[in-house]
């Protein structure tokens, strides 16, 4: 299941992940055309999956969905945390709205969601669990307190869950994205978009296919020793 999987980082990480074999659900909560135009991209190159629409901030809407979807395929063997928001602005122009808008869903979210996960893979005593994270939640960023507060969280959030599931085979990691080419990043300021170019090493934003690429590894066998990690994706900004 890969929440947010119908636009941007979410659907490069719902394709890349049917190609790679896995029956996607691609969780939505309102943009029915974006999330049918994802389905029909992953069908065409050959995956497999469905949509599932609901709200990870909502904990009934939540739990239902994942059992419902234990009830049509048995398993959930990988969630991917993707679905997020930002309300950018300086600390002292935030209103409580923001708060409840940004933590709400990026990290309360993230934890709702893996909660309602966690019951299915402990039973089974397997699940890859990928949550992402932001550059911005390890370096800060001036006016992204908020945002930089919850990618932070999950963080954290991630490391101690690691530790509690362990013993279980499941395995939780981060994926901590820089400045990646999607609608999100382009309703940033020119100036700033070149500010931070200027700041990247490689020279160049990210692609989403490139944060699908280490998702998709840490979701897989070859990553079965690696839990609590943070894998950068970030051209360098952070190192």
């Amino acid at each position: 299941m890969v929440t947010g999987g119908s636009r941007g980082i979410g659907r490069a990480i719902s394709l890349t992940l049917a190609l790679r074999g896995a029956y996607v659900i691609i969780n939505y909560r309102g943009d029915h055309h974006a999330a049918n135009a994802a389905l029909e991209e992953l069908t065409r190159a050959g995956g497999r999956g469905e949509l599932c629409r609901f709200d990870i901030t909502d904990d009934g809407a939540t739990d239902a969905a994942v059992s419902g979807i234990v009830d049509r395929h048995q398993k959930i063997d990988i969630l991917i945390n993707n679905a997020g928001v930002t309300s950018d602005n300086l600390l002292l122009r935030l209103k409580p709205d923001d708060w409840d808008k940004v933590i709400g869903t990026n990290l309360r979210g993230t934890i709702v969601c893996t909660k309602a996960a966690c019951r299915v893979m402990v039973r089974q005593r397997y699940g890859r669990i990928v949550s992402l994270s932001s550059v911005v939640g390890q370096m800060g960023n001036a006016g992204q307190s908020l945002y930089a507060a919850s990618k932070a969280g999950i963080i954290g959030f991630t490391k101690a869950l690691a530790r509690e599931v362990a013993s279980r085979g499941i395995t939780a990691n981060v994926v901590a994205p820089g400045f990646i080419t999607t609608d999100m990043t382009a309703r940033l300021p020119e100036k700033l978009q070149q500010e931070f170019l200027g700041a990247i090493p490689l020279g160049r934003f990210g692609k989403c296919e490139e944060v699908a690429e280490a998702v998709a590894f840490l979701s897989g066998p070859s990553a079965s020793y690696i839990t609590g990690q943070v894998l950068s994706v970030n051209g360098g900004l952070y190192m």
